[in-house]
């Protein structure tokens, strides 16, 4: 009987005990996170209460294992396995905390300081650093584990004889992973590139999504995902947009005819920028940027708060600008016109009145008046 007993006891009670202090503490934290509503870190802590249970669960078993008496010709192997799960859960905990710890602080900081770019900075910064964080908790984690081998302890001499060699080994074989390393070092400590810039690389622009020490994922206007290496910011030139700030400068190129009535031109576009919801209303500007010998070019100047609003304003005012001018001033849009040519004094044409040539209108409007002809 008490061979039964007494492990039931020892497990039951080491699992009873762990729900009971598990549950205490998640009460602890759950006022305490009520009582400081204005940090999240009480609400953070309390997502690693799986990982504190299994924690404080392996701890008892392990402790009270060898008074159960239970199994006691596999004791080794159980109390190995014991040890790797507690091992184990001890780096998921150790992870959580630091990822909640991180977070607070960044939650703090960006609450504090309203300029973007310094936020999405701290915030690449954080990211980067909770990966190296969770990189350095599980390689000790894990060497942990195989310590707990005599077999791999009775290998760490020779090992260590051999580290030089394997380091020289390893990288050379590394040397683009390294590289790439330490170029998302110097982008997230750098101020390169950061979480949220719009950026445009090889002729695709679009929103960095993802940095991470190895690689760099811009999501493109039509949702499409580019992976580059971090490398590749570090070596060649590329656009950010965002860099010294979100807002933009944009244009929009009209070719329109000589008689484009450029004043009413600028009265509209004003109208057409202050009922669009994505002007910013810093500026705006109309000028004739080129002309030639059938058209002339018009540059429409606007501004927005950012890449994604400029676009919304380009687009608005070239579609409004150009309905506008169909329907209010036709006449200024571009045409071919074929009108009675003049021709120098003297010169012979068959067929038709000295010095004029009759030819077929093609005016793209036939209720206009014709134009003045043009001269040879």
């Amino acid at each position: 009987m008490e061979n039964i007993l007494r492990p039931l006891i020892v497990i039951g009670g080491s699992v009873l005990l762990t729900l009971v202090i598990g549950w205490a503490t998640d009460r602890l934290m759950r006022k305490a996170d009520e009582r400081h509503s204005e940090t999240p870190l009480w609400d953070l802590l309390r997502r690693a209460r799986v990982p504190y249970q299994l924690v404080l669960c392996a701890a008892l078993l392990r402790g009270a294992y060898d008074e159960s008496e239970l199994l006691q010709e596999h004791k080794v192997s159980v109390g190995r396995v014991l040890t790797l799960v507690l091992i184990g859960a001890a780096a998921w905990l150790a992870i959580r905390i630091a990822a909640a710890v991180v977070e607070t602080t960044y939650s703090r900081y960006a609450r504090v300081h309203r300029d973007p770019a310094r936020v999405r900075r701290v915030r690449t910064q954080v990211t980067l650093i909770m990966r190296v964080v969770s990189a350095v908790v599980g390689v000790v984690a894990v060497a942990a584990m195989l310590l707990t081998f005599p077999a791999f302890r009775a290998a760490g001499a020779s090992l260590l004889a051999s580290a030089g060699i394997l380091g020289i080994v390893a990288g050379v074989a590394a040397q683009s992973t390294l590289s790439n390393m330490f170029a998302g070092f110097q982008i997230a400590f750098g101020d390169m590139v950061r979480l949220g810039d719009t950026v445009v690389v090889d002729g695709e622009w679009g929103t960095v999504e993802e940095i991470t020490l190895t690689f760099l994922t811009v999501r493109t206007w039509d949702e499409r995902r580019i992976t580059m290496p971090v490398s590749y910011f570090t070596s060649k030139a590329f656009e950010n947009w965002s860099r010294g700030g979100a807002q933009m400068t944009g244009t929009v190129f009209l070719h329109l005819d000589h008689s484009a009535p450029m004043e009413k031109m600028r009265e509209r576009l004003r109208d057409i920028l202050r009922a669009c919801p994505a002007w910013d209303g810093r500026d705006y500007a109309l000028a004739v940027t080129d002309s030639t010998p059938s058209t002339i070019e018009v540059r429409a100047l606007v501004t927005a708060k950012d890449a994604d609003d400029l676009w919304t304003v380009r687009v608005t005012v070239r579609e409004q600008l150009i309905g506008w001018l169909a329907e209010e001033h036709p006449y200024a849009l571009p045409r071919v016109n074929a009108t009675d040519a003049v021709l120098p004094p003297g010169f012979p044409v068959p067929g038709a009145v000295q010095g004029r040539i009759p030819a077929r209108r093609t005016h793209q409007h036939d209720h206009l008046p014709p134009q003045r002809p043009d001269r040879l």
